[in-house]
């Protein structure tokens, strides 16, 4: 069971940081330290305070256990550290190549809906197809930031036009589950509990294609899309690394005709 995220909030050394990682991601010290190719007893040390980590040996211990790069710098800055890694925002200079690399993905992708989500499905940015997906949705809800989560499930939202609902609500809460047990992100955790009022319910049966599909109604017909998850590879940054792009491609070939062939 995930350590409840209101009690590392107030965890303040590196070892008790690196001790609530290793247990979300349920490891001993022995199995970690062999990881690290280091001994128990040092890591022991490390996570009771007697040892202080280096800079190096932070990251090593953080790369073995897929620590959110964001947090890999809380641990450096508690181990009395620089943090290693820079969050810049889109707008800044030295992002244009990933400014350009995000437009270049969603042009590509029309005709179909392609959308670019931060770590806590905040829009970034989409194409113009997205509003297809969209459309009578309350202005409240696409007043930036929009959640697309939010969005998405809201009775106000898109759910009214979403055919399976209590099956795409399963698959999106089970995204949602895995992603904060990944991150141990609080807002995520506020996020689910807010959606878990939503009405719909849950499909839990598995389903009768190979992927689960986004069954919604567009102008009085049912179109059907499967999406894909596009991430940076190696980022070296906080906002790279949390930028993901929700992809939609029609699940039959009526959706396919409907939108038209890509460019």
């Amino acid at each position: 069971m995930a350590v409840p995220l209101t009690e590392t909030a107030t965890r303040r050394t590196p070892g008790d940081r690196i001790r609530h990682w290793r247990a979300q991601r349920h490891l001993t010290q022995q199995e970690l330290a062999i990881q690290c190719r280091i001994s128990a007893r040092h890591l022991s040390f490390i996570e009771t305070g007697r040892s202080r980590p280096t800079s190096a040996m932070v990251l090593r211990i953080c790369e073995e256990l897929d620590v959110p790069l964001r947090d890999r710098n809380d641990i450096l800055m508690a181990a009395g550290h620089a943090p290693a890694y820079t969050e810049s925002s889109l707008d800044q200079p030295s992002m244009g190549s990933i400014g350009q690399a995000l437009i270049q993905i969603l042009d590509g992708h029309l005709p179909y809906p392609a959308v670019v989500v931060d770590r806590q499905w905040n829009m970034v940015d989409a194409n113009a197809a997205i509003d297809q997906l969209i459309a009578g949705s309350a202005a409240e809800l696409l007043e930036p930031p929009v959640n697309v989560l939010r969005l998405s499930l809201h009775p106000d939202g898109v759910a009214p036009r979403i055919r399976n609902l209590p099956q795409w609500r399963a698959h999106l809460f089970s995204r949602l589950d895995h992603q904060i047990r990944a991150t141990g992100d609080p807002e995520l955790e506020r996020l689910r509990e807010e959606l878990r009022g939503y009405p719909g319910g849950i499909d839990t049966a598995p389903p009768h294609s190979l992927v689960v599909p986004l069954r919604i109604d567009i102008g009085g017909a049912v179109r059907s899309f499967f999406t894909t998850t596009t991430v940076f590879g190696t980022p070296m940054d906080i906002t790279v690394a949390e930028l993901a792009i929700e992809s939609f491609f029609p699940a039959d070939p009526e959706t396919a005709a409907a939108l038209g062939h890509r460019r």
